[in-house]
């Protein structure tokens, strides 16, 4: 869930699990399955093939992610007598084909049954109708709108997710105290934040990889959109052209251009690491004050859960104050699948209520169920509080023509490589006409 959303390496089950996200990939060239891809076999009669993202940090590590993901899958083995079998893959570093290159040509080439996938392939997978609509399912009846607004293409609901997912900005709250800080609301909030932990020694005060800084665009530029009551004309005007996303995102690719200028993030080095792994043992170790990461992170042990200081989870700066992200992710079953009906059957069971409760209370997540409710940890309270006042910005909308998630992750390694932001937003243009060709 690194995904990419959305992302790159944490284990089976992101966004749609706490997996996606933190194996995002942003799209890509096609992708051939290499060596990086392993094959967990069963042996039974009725199998169903589940493509998912693979763990690539400690194995020794506990992973809740994973074990609340097998919880509801053996569910479905043991309700329904089948067996699900795990083709799994992570890229080895970013020169490798990513998640959702290999999740892309496997699917358009009916290879598996049942896949985890990152917003951008969701859609895209959507528009040329590789996946099943599953509105149908008895579990689909239970779904919160936030999630069958961000996975419906086309009129289909063609993937649901094991929990929401919201992205946010972790913080060590005992530097912050330390260097007298409030938490910020604003981007010109955050700067000065920054600028005084600069000034204390902290040399880089936000640490970043190759696949989240957009997370701080589309909180500035969806915020009004998604929270100013005037969503849908808002969105039709983006899908006809009459409205532009650059217009949209410009100010978020300057205050992404402005913490390079200054020092606040490493560009050089956020283009090469991976998520988690490129910026979080400096965050663990206290040298590093901020990061950005998904909901999930914070409970598990590959992650942010253990951390040795006061940590606090706070939505991205906008106009509108702390926004947190949501780009949606999901399961989805193939449309020509091998073994459809039990995909399809499994789906039923692991995205039931009985299993989303289960899920979610390993995991301390938000479920995609609005007939589950779970605590969370007390980090994470401020993100949730935001999210139960309907506050928030949806990173992936498959009602949007133009992909935001992968799109914009792509077109901002491009500032991050040297480009200005006028040729960023040239990009973002060509972008939109080419989705409303």
């Amino acid at each position: 869930m690194a995904h990419k959303t959305i992302m790159q390496r944490l284990t089976t089950a992101c966004l749609a699990g706490l997996m996606t996200a933190a194996l995002t990939a942003c799209g890509g060239l096609p992708a051939v399955p290499g060596e990086n891809l392993v094959v967990q076999a069963e042996a039974n009669d009725r199998v169903v093939n589940l493509f998912s993202p693979m763990e690539k940090t400690a194995p020794d590590a506990e992973n809740t992610a994973r074990s609340a993901s097998d919880v509801t899958i053996s569910m479905a083995e043991e309700q329904l007598g089948i067996s699900v079998a795990y083709k799994t893959y992570t890229a080895e570093d970013y020169q490798d084909a990513t998640y959702d290159d290999v999740a892309l040509d496997r699917a358009r080439n009916n290879m598996d049954d049942l896949y985890l996938l990152n917003p951008d392939t969701i859609q895209a997978l959507g528009m040329e109708g590789k996946l099943m609509d599953l509105s149908g399912l008895d579990c689909a009846k239970n779904l919160r709108e936030v999630v069958k607004t961000a996975n419906t293409v086309n009129g289909k609901l063609v993937a649901i997710p094991q929990e929401v997912v919201a992205y946010g900005l972790f913080i060590n709250q005992d530097i912050f105290d330390q260097c007298g800080l409030s938490l910020p609301e604003t981007p010109d909030e955050f700067l000065t934040c920054c600028n005084v932990l600069k000034a204390h020694g902290y040399e880089t005060p936000v640490g970043a990889n190759r696949w989240w800084l957009e997370t701080f665009v589309l909180a500035q530029a969806f915020a009004e959109l998604y929270n100013g009551g005037n969503t849908q004309a808002e969105i039709e005007a983006l899908n006809n052209g009459t409205a532009r996303y650059s217009d949209y995102m410009r100010s978020g690719f300057e205050f992404l251009q402005e913490m390079i200028d200054q020092g606040y993030v490493d560009a050089e080095k956020a283009y090469f690491s991976e998520a988690i792994e490129g910026e979080g043992p400096d965050f663990m170790a206290g040298k590093t004050p901020i990061v950005m990461a998904y909901w999930g992170a914070a409970n598990t042990d590959t992650a942010y859960g253990n951390p040795n200081f006061n940590l606090q989870i706070i939505g991205f700066p906008s106009s509108l104050g702390q926004m947190p992200v949501i780009p949606m992710t999901g399961f989805a079953v193939g449309a020509e699948a091998e073994h459809a009906q039990d995909a399809m059957l499994t789906m039923e069971v692991i995205l039931s209520d009985e299993a989303l409760q289960a899920y979610s209370e390993i995991n301390k997540v938000i479920s995609p169920s609005k007939n589950v409710e779970v605590d969370c940890i007390p980090a994470l309270k401020p993100l949730k509080d935001r999210i139960e006042e309907g506050v928030y910005v949806l990173g992936a909308n498959a009602g949007m023509k133009m992909e935001q998630w992968g799109n914009t992750c792509q077109v901002v390694r491009m500032l991050l490589s040297g480009s200005t932001v006028d040729e960023c937003m040239a990009e973002l243009d060509r972008l939109q006409d080419e989705s409303m060709d």
